[in-house]
């Protein structure tokens, strides 16, 4: 019984590896042709990493991909975008689950109406309502907009009940806290776990977002790096696929560095979930 056991915890272990690396195949195709030339690319799919990069790289700064200017650029919308979305959404996610008031099911059920609704239903009239505001080839409409984030509020919510006690902030008011200090000290770490996850899609859905900050952004100083990956226009005689791959290349490093950094606080939430005290 214990053999049989022993070989179906194997296998299970066997598919895992074969899906993670399933999972990490494309991405490494991606970092192995940044490294390679664009005859070599045309040949066939290589896994081993080639001695092109250099190549590459100045390829990638003639055709004027400025690397730390998109980097920071898309760091600063990013990383504010997410900031106001996780924030707003836990204190709209903690109105919603920790107090009664009149509405309260209308409200929510608002909330869940507007994620069946298309971003892109509204595309015309935020370009209209900005261009009004004189706050166009500005980022302040692509960070601002984040504070309302149905689908945030809708997960974080979801998560609250699961770990909300009411007692814990009863316990905080008899001490004299006021509800700022309940939500700041009490409420945010517990949910951190599903904070570092809407952290994550928050910051991959701003640093991906392509046509928004195209229509809005017309300075070449203040394009993101997605943006500046349509720069790689290749001419009539030659396609520089390694300078194209290079590119995108550079605007998926920060998304896994992200990713590698928040998710020990996931998996910390789901292991101290999982222990009976």
């Amino acid at each position: 019984m214990e053999k049989i056991l022993r070989v179906k915890r194997l296998l299970i272990y066997v598919f895992l590896i074969l899906l993670t690396l399933l999972s990490l195949l494309p991405f490494w195709i991606v970092l192995v042709n940044a490294t390679r030339s664009a005859e070599a690319i045309q040949q066939g799919l290589s896994l081993i990493p080639s001695g092109n990069l250099s190549y590459n790289w100045q390829v990638l700064s003639s055709k004027g991909f400025d690397v730390f200017g998109g980097l920071k650029n898309s760091l600063t919308i990013a990383g504010f975008s997410t900031i106001l979305s996780v924030y707003f959404s836990a204190l709209a996610a903690y109105g919603l689950t920790a107090y009664r008031f009149k509405g309260k099911n209308i409200f929510f059920g608002l909330v869940l109406g507007l994620i069946m609704i298309p971003s892109q239903i509204s595309l015309i009239g935020f370009y209209q309502f900005v261009s009004k505001l004189n706050l166009l080839n500005s980022y302040i409409p692509l960070i601002l907009p984040a504070i309302a984030a149905p689908a945030t509020v809708f997960f974080l919510k979801q998560y609250l009940e699961t770990v909300y006690h009411q007692d814990l902030a009863d316990s905080a008011r008899l001490d004299g806290a006021s509800e700022i200090r309940i939500l700041h000290s009490i409420m945010l770490p517990l949910m951190k776990p599903g904070l570092a996850t809407m952290a994550i899609f928050a910051f991959v859905t701003s640093w991906n977002n392509f046509l928004m900050p195209l229509i809005l952004i017309n300075d070449v100083e203040k394009f993101t790096l997605p943006m500046l990956v349509q720069l790689l226009k290749t001419d009539m005689y030659r396609t520089e696929y390694g300078s194209m791959y290079l590119g995108v290349s550079l605007t998926i490093i920060p998304l896994l560095l992200i990713y590698l950094f928040l998710s020990r606080y996931i998996i910390s939430g789901v292991t101290a979930g999982g222990v009976k005290e």
